[in-house]
């Protein structure tokens, strides 16, 4: 059956329905934190991990994807996949929704900018600043903003396709934020990339976001239960970039590791990749 067109609402409803957005997210946030959970200390001496793990998680993060389409949207299935990474260069816009105000845009501006900078130094990808002929975009909308953004979305992706275009839409409370990632012509190698965040987020939760979907927009795809210290874990324990996900982007970016790679042809060189960052890190 094909999907049902979201139904429109006044804007005044809209309104209120990202302003009862805010409080729900707020409400979680320190939910969060009350649980010592959104860490951003990166991991310590109680979250140790070795090269075994981490080349494992690594296999389990970059050589498989979270969501399947289903017509509708998506839906969390993890499928094993190839390697896909950015061969060219990154040029990332930062846009706003009218309703988002302009301290916020300020402050997460400048912190869409400064992690590109660090992703940037660990994948050796060039990732700079534009407002024209983008290929990685990053949205910062409300609820109000988001609805009815399908013109805007063909603009950037004309071949966008109806599940793609509805899981952004018709975005449900539940999930915080998403990126999703383009390639041509089934190549392995991604050529552009939209990363959704919500504007109704407290900071730490919008910055968590931030972090997440830009590092998995670079190829690292998937979630793992097993993957610790890590955001790419849906347990929501670390907020920001920790040292291991540092090492999982050094390892994707490697160039002894190849776009379109399967697992069993990436994983025995992700070992050995590995087993040289562990060392290095000890010495």
């Amino acid at each position: 059956m094909p999907a049902m067109p979201a139904p429109i609402l006044a804007p005044d409803q809209v309104d209120a329905d990202s302003a009862a957005l805010r409080i729900h997210y707020q409400r979680l946030q320190n939910d969060l934190l009350a649980q010592g959970l959104l860490r951003t200390d990166g991991g310590g001496p109680d979250t140790p991990f070795t090269d075994t793990m981490l080349a494992r998680n690594f296999v389990r993060i970059a050589l498989f994807d979270e969501y399947v389409a289903d017509g509708g949207g998506f839906r969390a299935q993890p499928t094993i996949s190839n390697l896909r990474r950015w061969e060219r260069p990154i040029r990332m816009d930062i846009t706003f929704g009218d309703s988002i105000p302009e301290a916020q845009r300020v402050a997460d501006t400048d912190s869409v900018r400064a992690y590109a900078d660090r992703l940037a130094r660990l994948t050796g990808l060039s990732i700079t600043p534009t407002s024209n002929n983008a290929n990685f975009n990053v949205l910062i909308l409300n609820e109000n903003d988001r609805r009815g953004y399908e013109a805007q979305l063909r603009a950037l992706v004309p071949n966008m396709d109806a599940s793609t275009m509805r899981a952004i839409i018709d975005l449900p409370r539940d999930t915080l934020c998403l990126v999703v990632a383009f390639s041509e012509g089934g190549d392995a190698s991604y050529s552009r990339a939209i990363a959704l965040i919500r504007g109704e987020h407290p900071d730490l939760m919008r910055l968590a976001c931030i972090h997440e979907e830009i590092a998995q927009g670079l190829g690292l795809a998937n979630d793992s239960p097993q993957a610790r210290p890590s955001i790419f874990n849906d347990d929501e324990e670390f907020g920001l970039l920790t040292t291991h996900d540092e090492m999982l982007l050094k390892m994707l970016y490697d160039p002894r590791l190849k776009n379109g790679m399967t697992a069993a042809e990436a994983a025995p060189i992700a070992r050995v990749i590995a087993r040289e960052l562990m060392a290095e890190g000890a010495s």
